[in-house]
């Protein structure tokens, strides 16, 4: 029987999407005491407890209605930082953009990035992120070399590659279900500038799109694709590639102030006159079929004529950090909010269910207002969401009158990815439901994982909505 918690406790908490919002009892312990506090005082009121980083997930992965919402933001101190080795040791709420801030004057970036720089390492390492370099470089887990993790029994456990490697390859990508993150350390790579040189690429159709991708591959080190989504027929796919490449020793003439921090903040303003702080409000307008079909067209336009194979440098920060150049876009989108839509599907069947969902989304009319492509490969994680393959994210906007008709939308996309072989990111999702994964929930891995949770964690007292959604746990 639950008893109820301190009522100064409750917030509001929401998707990084807007598009779901619970109250839940919020704790932000400092110490791992702390978060063996929360923990304990879930269990005495017979409530849940979901982990929280930055909740930069897209749906319900940080969620816990009416439960214990466990927030580790303040624990955010880098404990101890290596210029030699290029080795971090940090808690749980360092985030992307502390770390890299840290470590770039002495010529260190992180292997690995999302598309903002705002989450914190432990949801990074809970959700095995991945960055437009996976193929080359692997997932953010591929770079962590030890972390601690704090069991719901109250066990501290340290865990590496050598020392308990079934736990670190089933907590990284685990969706902080098996324990709290309370120490991860992190290898990052050496850079001999603070720029990337950068080639646009125009393609025509999917079939341009993945030839040239392929062509690029074997030495690029950052490869990412924007897809025009109202693109049909033979335009199907149409859209633009960026290559990425690493500046080598001697290349920048000045890396000493390419290298500083100051240096690779992003502008606060456009044109140096307009703050970007409020351009939400001028996209809000174009955020409609009309509207995003026109700006969609002359991004195409542009990038088959103005913007084709001309080479340039750009910042590690605006290369890596597109979702933060204009600050609270997303709420261009509201009041519903978005959804992203994320698909990873075999080489061998990739283009042709990319084009069989864009096909679909047009003939439902519900079109995704961006696309964005990338290569992956497969890593060693037991719950990972990457294959030897490509992924497709789909940015849809919710309104009243479409929410159930884009439910439906992502039933029938479903069902294309799992006959493709594909699989999905927990990390994006908010629509999946367990009725439409039997063979995913079967998967020898996810009967794994599952096992292992019930032996650390035997009460399930680690759960989120996701968690819920898609195991039916309660």
């Amino acid at each position: 029987m639950s008893c109820p918690l301190p009522k100064d406790r409750i917030e509001r908490v929401s998707a990084w999407g807007m598009n779901t919002h619970t109250t839940g009892y919020v704790f932000r312990p400092t110490t791992v005491a702390g978060i063996q506090e929360a923990l304990d005082t879930a269990r005495q009121h017979g409530r849940f407890v979901a982990l929280r980083g930055s909740g930069c997930s897209y749906g319900d992965a940080s969620l816990g209605a009416e439960n214990v919402v466990l927030d580790i933001t303040r624990m955010n101190r880098i404990l101890s930082w290596d210029p030699i080795k290029g080795v971090a040791e940090c808690e749980p709420g360092v985030t992307i953009k502390q770390l890299w801030q840290y470590t770039l004057g002495d010529g260190w970036w992180p292997y690995v990035v999302s598309g903002t720089m705002f989450p914190t390492l432990a949801g990074a390492a809970a959700m095995n992120i991945h960055g437009k370099n996976n193929f080359r470089v692997g997932t953010i887990g591929d770079h962590i070399l030890e972390f601690d993790l704090l069991l719901p029994s109250g066990e501290l456990r340290t865990c590496s590659r050598e020392q308990d490697p079934e736990l670190f390859h089933a907590a990284i990508g685990g969706f902080g279900m098996l324990g709290v993150f309370t120490r991860i350390k992190i290898e990052l790579k050496k850079v001999y500038s603070g720029h990337l040189r950068v080639t646009p690429i125009g393609v025509k159709n999917w079939r341009e799109m993945f030839s040239e991708f392929d062509k690029h591959l074997p030495d690029s080190d950052y490869l990412v694709g924007w897809v025009d989504c109202f693109g049909a027929g033979a335009a199907s796919g149409r859209g633009q590639i960026h290559r990425a490449d690493y500046l080598k020793p001697g290349e920048d003439t000045i890396p000493a102030q390419t290298l500083q921090v100051a240096h690779q903040e992003l502008p606060d303003t456009l044109f140096g006159l307009l703050p970007k702080s409020i351009m939400w409000k001028f996209i809000k307008p174009f955020t409609n079929d009309l509207g995003m079909r026109l700006i969609n067209s002359l991004k195409y336009l542009s990038s088959v004529t103005l913007t084709q194979g001309k080479v340039h440098d750009v910042t590690h920060a605006g290369f890596a950090f597109l979702l933060d150049y204009v600050p609270g876009w997303k709420y261009a989108y509201l009041p519903d909010g978005l959804i992203q839509y994320q698909s990873f599907i075999p080489k061998e069947t990739a283009e042709k269910c990319f084009a069989d969902q864009l096909a679909l989304c047009q003939k439902r009319g519900i079109v995704p207002y961006l696309g964005v492509f990338k290569r992956h490969k497969t890593d060693p994680f037991l719950m990972t969401h990457s294959v030897d393959g490509y992924s497709f994210a789909l940015d849809f906007k919710i309104t009243q009158k479409n929410r159930a008709a884009l439910w439906a939308l992502a039933a029938e996309l479903d069902a294309l990815v799992l006959a493709a072989g594909g699989r999905f990111y927990f990390a994006k999702d908010i629509t999946l439901h367990p009725d439409r994964l039997q063979s995913y929930l079967a998967e020898e891995r996810v009967q794994r994982f599952l096992a292992l949770k019930q032996q650390l964690d035997p009460e399930s007292l680690l759960q989120t909505d996701l968690f819920r959604r898609i195991f039916g746990k309660k």
